[in-house]
């Protein structure tokens, strides 16, 4: 009888290990780092007191513009530019283009004078804020570009006799490092441009790619 009984406490005990193990294989196993991809927008709003025809902004940006009525004096905003793109977390970023919003500003690109466009992150990664919540980290952001800014100056008269205007590249840009909550758009920075007035808006957001 003791012997049945000892039998049995040993059965009931593995029993009682399978089951835990079982329970221990099952649980959720937090996704590795190494694997997680961000999405990352760069929108390029401009702010001016010109008429615009299309003010139609994405709806996840109403609380960035908003905020922007409120701090800057401009009557209107355009979006002139979507950048999207995927980076590994924990990596970099870096883009280059020709062209932009900087023709309507400053009155003076054209198809023979482009701007010239740059936006750059050093690191992007997840990391955890003072009080343990995750948010996206942008190390050594940097936008540039160069601008074609029609010169006050006398143009050059052209073998057609015709006066050609003179154009100046002038460079402007922002760096900085940042960190945001995933998927909330927030303002890097504003670039006076040309003798308009206008301003370029910098908007930038993050978040993780849906597996």
């Amino acid at each position: 009888m003791q012997q049945q009984k000892f039998l049995s406490a040993i059965l009931l005990a593995l029993c009682l290990m399978a089951g835990g193990l079982s329970v221990k294989a099952q649980s959720p196993q937090p996704e590795p780092t190494d694997e997680i991809n961000l999405d990352t927008q760069l929108y390029l709003i401009v702010g001016t007191n010109q008429d615009v025809d299309d003010t139609k902004m994405p709806a996840s940006l109403d609380p960035v513009i908003k905020q922007l009525r409120s701090s800057l004096p401009f009557k209107n905003y355009r979006l002139a530019a979507t950048l999207i793109n995927r980076v590994k977390n924990d990596g970099r970023l870096d883009l280059s283009w020709i062209g932009g919003p900087f023709a309507a500003a400053t009155g003076a690109a054209s198809t023979t004078t482009p701007s010239f466009s740059q936006f750059k992150v050093r690191q992007i990664k997840l990391v955890r804020d003072t009080e343990g919540r995750q948010v996206v980290q942008m190390l050594g952001f940097n936008f540039g570009a160069r601008v074609p800014v029609q010169s006050l100056s006398p143009g050059v008269v052209a073998t057609t006799g015709a006066v050609a205007p003179v154009i100046n590249y002038e460079p402007t840009g922002i760096a900085t490092d940042i960190s945001m909550r995933e998927a909330e758009p927030v303002i890097v920075g504003t670039l006076n441009v040309g003798p308009s007035g206008d301003a370029i808006i910098l908007v930038v957001a993050a978040k993780r790619t849906p597996r």
